[in-house]
């Protein structure tokens, strides 16, 4: 029986590449350099900020100026972190047909705390989310599973009895982990090298009302 949905925030929750993006974007501008096109960033935004310079600025983060930018993207983010963000078509009303089933939900993302709580309270789900695990919540980030289970915890379910969605490899990874089943969100940005379909997870879904499916027959 399935108690609780936990969902990654960035590109499975919510649709928050526009903010990201245009934060990236307004970081090139300061320095002079062309925009990088929206399509061209948003299969990234599930890589946060090494995503973002990585493909705006050539950088990894052994880079010398690496730390400096990265600082700065994520002061010019914090003053933008709800503006075009909004939840994917079809995720008020899953989420409000899980509270009618009585299934908890909650939030587990590799984003920090500190930028993902007012995100959920943005969009108007801090009364209904059960938690919000950011990456700095837990010992460590996913793929491990830490913060899951810290959010197991947290809300007081069993891991088994959890199901954890999410647009990356390392949601599915961690998920795996941490002992529960696992839908992989093909309507997300998928930014990796891997095939969705190479992830391993129980399910793939293309639409957030699937998840419905998906718990009814099981």
């Amino acid at each position: 029986m399935t108690e609780a949905v936990l969902f990654d925030l960035d590109g499975t929750l919510a649709d928050t590449a526009p903010d990201l993006a245009g934060t990236l974007n307004r970081l090139q501008a300061e320095h002079g350099m062309a925009l990088t096109p929206f399509a061209t960033l948003r299969p990234q935004v599930s890589h946060g900020v090494r995503g973002m310079l990585g493909v705006g600025f050539g950088l990894t983060p052994d880079a010398p100026t690496y730390p400096a930018l990265a600082q700065r993207f994520l002061g010019l983010y914090a003053d933008a972190l709800c503006i075009h963000t909004c939840l994917f078509p079809g995720m008020s009303e899953l989420l409000d047909s899980l509270a009618q089933r009585g299934i908890t939900w909650g939030v587990v993302t590799n984003k920090a705390e500190r930028f993902a709580r007012p995100i959920v309270e943005a969009l108007g789900l801090a009364d209904r989310c059960a938690c919000v695990v950011g990456g700095d919540t837990a010992s460590r980030p996913k793929p491990f599973p830490d913060p899951l289970l810290h959010a197991c915890k947290v809300a007081g379910i069993e891991p088994t009895r959890c199901i954890y969605v999410g647009d990356d490899i390392r949601d599915i990874a961690a998920g795996r982990a941490a002992g529960m089943r696992t839908l992989a969100a093909a309507y997300g940005y998928l930014g990796n090298t891997e095939p969705i379909e190479t992830w391993a997870a129980d399910a793939i879904i293309e639409h957030p009302l699937q998840i419905l499916s998906y718990i009814e027959t099981r």
